[in-house]
């Protein structure tokens, strides 16, 4: 390895591009395990930006001639070297990347620029629409943009801030399900699950540093093709989360395989991060009639002898003692000392008048042990949390203690005293002013999961007879969210793999439960079906054209789903029939009071961006930092605005007037300040309230940037 290095560096000296990928691939193969999860993880990735002004110094692809399907060909790259006119039509002079050297030129119309996964984008957001009916809500965004650039933009935006990341990714199966490189992914193809978890690492890598470190949770839903590796993944990826998979019926009548069982379920991984903990409901979402238990149960008493693992008294000492009941009536006065091993329980003589010593004595006769040391015996027998009662085959008495799931149930107030017996310890049973809750299990079997009816469905009932194919049930989705951000009515919610747009509805729909501003971050790219790709190729049209991208899904399903769901119409403006179900029944034509604002994202020239020449196209991305509450600084043409939670300076000489207007809104927790000079930010930043965060401009962004292209995915 040594050696390897030397050659490095002398490389590094002659040719800088070359070292630097050789060093890359070297790190990668140095980064392999021995066990675990190997696979190829420089598998290129390139991505077409189509409607991207094509300028000097682009990776570009030649388009085939319009009404002809794609070649071999067309995948080459090529990089703009300079730009000429040919009767009267502009052409792009190109030179090949794949190190042949040829040269050609080609109709900058018939060219796409194309972006590798490791170059460097200057993103913007351009407005397409928004939809008010929230007043002053906090503003739910869509996002029309490749996945991996709209992770990296919201690197600028929401590093460290999003509570909940949703995801619903390709689940690889071979059907033309989805696109790497731009052509569809074969079930035959030999680096089929390398594609995909290299595709899914430098995502989940990305979106990792959006998570919240201190408190949030990524939910991903996959199938058998990848569940296996996927978890590996997520393993490896979040070492130190706490991961579960559960199991849940989506389709009740099956999925049919050829000589195998008959699917009914999907998986879906909860990693949780930092103190993310799934909370208690009345359901434990395992059985399809189940009904929250009666109220007046009984309270849970459980033996204090070891049934689980490690039963025997040789398992823990510590925790072999004698506990003294007083044999009238069976109250728990105490435990002797512990009986040090080899010692026989029988030479045990210093038992109190009155009381007979039970060991913890296993159904064989031999030695078992407690749950509880001692010490922590007696604390728990003076808060009345340990009785007797009696075995009706033997007529001796049996120890029983409160168990902590129950203890959480008294502090609740789920569980109620009604008393202490005369032996001591607490009469409980279950409050009629609180409900029972407890943990969902690993196994979810729920009517309202069916994808057929409240996904496929759904969809059409919101999109005037639309088709999207396997969208999700709106109130699985629902139940996967709540069990995390219902305690946080402010969560920001990130679905970077939208589809049809289930995550933002669900999202809505627990707003409208409790009151909630959560808000949601949509993304999804304007991918055209295959098979409608065909038709619109042999009409001469391809991506790019206004004609084609309206076939997009997030043009023809994205925007119009959540649309419809918000104004309660379908697209062409009538009332939606139907009703929602379950946690919260009411019409669908009732929509819901929420706002929603539609994005494309665009690829910006970083002078120009750090010139401030193009600040309409990075408005809407400090908005976003800010919260997307209350009114947007499109305009700053004056040298300054502030708005309702944050003000932009590009005029240093207005400050006086700029920090008034902060100073006079209690409001505004952000100020971007655009400066090239480190003194005039230091003393803009002295001059600001406490409680209001500034950020450097454009510095911030172009670092951001050039920070996520560099770091690849390893």
């Amino acid at each position: 390895m040594s050696r390897l290095n030397d050659l490095l560096r002398q490389l590094r000296m002659e040719n800088p591009g070359l070292a630097d990928d050789l060093q890359r691939e070297y790190d990668a193969l140095a980064d392999r395990r021995s066990f675990g999860l190997n696979f190829e993880r420089h598998v290129p990735e390139a991505v077409e930006l189509p409607g991207r002004k094509v300028r000097k110094g682009d990776k570009v692809r030649v388009l085939p001639p319009r009404g002809q399907a794609r070649k071999k060909d067309n995948d080459r790259l090529w990089r703009v070297i300079s730009f000429s006119t040919q009767d009267g039509v502009r052409h792009a002079d190109l030179i090949a990347l794949d190190n042949d050297g040829d040269e050609t030129s080609a109709a900058v119309d018939d060219l796409v620029v194309v972006a590798e996964f490791r170059d460097p984008i200057y993103p913007g957001l351009v407005s397409t629409g928004k939809v008010e009916r929230g007043g002053d809500k906090p503003f739910h965004a869509v996002i029309n943009a490749e996945n991996y650039h709209a992770l990296q933009t919201l690197l600028f935006t929401n590093r460290g801030k999003v509570d909940c990341i949703y995801i619903d990714p390709p689940y690889n199966t071979g059907a033309k399900d989805w696109k790497y490189n731009n052509d569809y992914v074969e079930s035959d193809d030999l680096y089929r699950h390398s594609k995909w978890l290299a595709f899914m690492e430098r995502r989940l890598l990305l979106a990792k540093d959006l998570l919240n470190p201190d408190d949030s949770v990524l939910i991903v839903t996959i199938d058998e093709k990848e569940y296996l590796r996927l978890g590996l993944l997520l393993e490896q990826i979040f070492p130190d989360a706490n991961i579960q998979m559960i199991s849940d019926v989506i389709s009740p009548g099956g999925a049919s395989r050829t000589s195998e069982f008959t699917r009914v379920n999907e998986f879906v991984f909860f990693v949780m991060i930092g103190g993310a903990v799934p909370i208690k409901t009345d359901n434990d979402m395992l059985l399809t009639d189940y009904r929250p238990p009666e109220k007046n149960r009984s309270a849970i008493w459980n033996s204090l002898r070891r049934r689980g693992a490690g039963p025997l008294r040789t398992d823990s000492p510590s925790k072999f003692y004698p506990v003294f009941v007083r044999a009238a009536d069976g109250a728990v006065l105490g435990a002797g000392e512990p009986l040090p091993l080899p010692l026989d329980r029988s030479e045990y003589a210093a038992v109190p008048q009155g009381c007979i010593a039970i060991w913890p004595t296993m159904p064989d006769g031999r030695d078992g042990r407690w749950e509880l040391n001692r010490a922590s015996f007696h604390e728990r027998l003076g808060q009345g949390y340990v009785r007797t009662s009696r075995d009706a085959k033997t007529n001796t008495f049996i120890v029983q203690y409160l168990r902590n799931a129950e203890m959480e149930r008294v502090a609740s107030g789920e569980l109620v005293s009604e008393g202490r017996s005369e032996q001591g310890w607490h009469i409980l049973s279950y409050s009629d002013q609180v409900a029972r809750t407890l943990y969902a299990k690993t196994v979810w079997n729920r009517t309202s999961h069916d994808a057929g009816t409240h996904g496929s469905r759904m969809v059409k009932s919101l999109l005037g007879g639309r088709r999207f194919p396997f969208p999700k049930s709106l109130y699985s989705v629902e139940d996967s969210l709540r069990f995390f951000i219902s305690p946080k009515p402010d969560a920001l919610v990130l679905d970077f793999f939208a589809g049809s747009g289930t995550t933002a509805h669900a999202v809505m729909r627990l707003n409208k439960q409790d009151g909630g501003l959560r808000r949601s971050i949509t993304v999804t790219n304007n991918e055209v079906a295959n098979a409608e790709q065909k038709t619109l190729i042999k009409q001469g049209l391809r991506p790019g054209d206004p004609e084609w991208e309206q076939w997009g899904i997030c043009d023809y399903i994205t925007k119009p789903r959540i649309r419809a769901a918000v104004e309660g119409k379908d697209p062409d403006g009538k009332p939606l029939k139907g009703d929602y179900r379950f946690t919260d029944e009411f019409p669908l034509a009732e929509g819901f009071m929420e706002n929603v604002e539609f994005f494309t994202l665009t690829y910006e020239a970083p002078l120009r961006v750090a010139s401030n020449r193009e600040f309409e196209k990075i408005a809407a991305l400090l908005w976003l930092r800010a919260g997307s509450r209350g009114r947007r600084i499109d305009d700053i043409s004056k040298g300054w605005d502030v708005a309702d939670v944050y003000g932009v300076i590009s005029d240093l000489d207005q400050a006086e007037p700029f920090l008034k207007g902060i100073a006079e809104n209690d409001d505004v927790a952000m100020a971007f300040i655009v400066t090239d000079e480190d003194r005039l930010f230091e003393s803009m930043v002295a001059a600001l309230p406490d409680h209001v965060e500034p950020v450097r401009l454009y510095e911030s962004y172009l670092r951001n940037f050039e920070i996520e292209a560099g770091r690849g995915t390893r």
